[in-house]
């Protein structure tokens, strides 16, 4: 009986040892709201979703990298700038505001599919369980850090010198109505835990505000024809990043001989084509329409258009 009693201490013991190894070493340890944790769903989804070829893996993991380091460093332009210029005149205030609330609501969708093994399972049932999860570690990453460096450069809007300039009332109602959908969605969602549906929402909802987003930015250097105060590194790496966020998505269908990560994360590709056409854009203005000059007396002391943008 003694002996008994001392295995299943030990026993116990073990358990518990792995628990705690378990939890400390796995960031989903986020989503841990239940007593217990399904280790079945984890072992059964490795071998539902494995890399099929070492080598794409590795460049999968390449590119993805590499987007991550692009989008990341394409916020430092614009704040180093803002900083010299101790001004943000040339910068759309409508732009910001709405880059907030996208990148905000990219890294609700990142961060829940990644990490919950809930939704996980969800996503798994809808499309498959031999398919992988659409969401990579560095789309985790980009998306927290874009919201600190956003909110960052909506702090030095109420800091530096701004002219005439204000956030539109169009834009903060598109703000406002934003946030109340996703509310409403979410008490819809919570009594059959439909969190798939729910966090699929919020990808819709960054991809919207992606297309919105860069329409009074551009509409404003068309307006003042020049981009002066609008930094152009931020459009390249920008650009750079769009790109090697789709090739991730390339890469990784030719190992899964499957196109399903294109839909099943519709805003990924969307996030990456509309991205390219709006950076695209930028340059556009800025090399060829309206190359940079020495800025005219008006720009310099903010004398601009204060209509609203969008």
């Amino acid at each position: 009986m003694l002996a008994d009693k001392k295995r299943i201490k030990i026993n116990k013991v073990r358990r518990l040892f792995f628990f705690i190894v378990f939890v400390s070493s796995s960031s989903s340890t986020l989503f841990f709201y239940k007593k217990q944790i399904d280790l079945t769903f984890f072992s059964e989804k490795k071998k539902m979703a494995s890399w099929n070829s070492i080598p794409l893996e590795i460049l999968y993991e390449i590119v993805g990298w590499i987007a991550f380091a692009s989008w990341s460093f394409s916020f430092y332009p614009q704040l180093v700038l803002n900083f010299r210029r101790k001004s943000v005149v040339g910068l759309n205030f409508d732009f910001a505001m709405l880059n907030l609330t996208k990148h905000s609501s990219y890294m609700i969708y990142n961060v829940s599919l990644y990490f919950s093994p809930v939704i996980q399972k969800q996503y798994f049932d809808t499309y498959g369980d031999k398919e992988m999860i659409p969401v990579a570690a560095n789309d985790v990453a980009f998306s927290l850090h874009a919201v600190v460096m956003t909110a960052a450069t909506l702090f030095q809007i109420f800091i530096y010198e701004r002219g005439p300039q204000k956030i539109s009332k169009l834009a903060t109602g598109i703000v406002v109505a934003v946030w109340a959908f996703a509310a409403i969605c979410f008490f819809i969602a919570l009594p059959t835990q439909s969190w798939l549906w729910l966090i699929s929402l919020f990808n819709s909802i960054q991809v919207a505000m992606t297309c919105v987003k860069y329409i009074p930015q551009a509409k404003m250097n068309f307006t003042r024809k020049s981009t002066v105060g609008w930094s152009i590194g931020n459009i390249l790496l920008d650009f750079g990043g769009g790109v090697a966020n789709y090739l991730q998505m390339v890469v990784q269908s030719i190992d899964q001989h499957s196109w399903v990560n294109f839909y099943g994360n519709l805003g990924k590709t969307l996030l990456s084509l509309i991205t390219i056409f709006f950076d695209l854009i930028f340059m556009l203005q800025h090399y060829v329409l309206y190359p940079e000059k020495e800025a005219s007396k008006s720009l310099e002391s903010g004398q601009e258009s204060n209509e609203p943008l969008i």
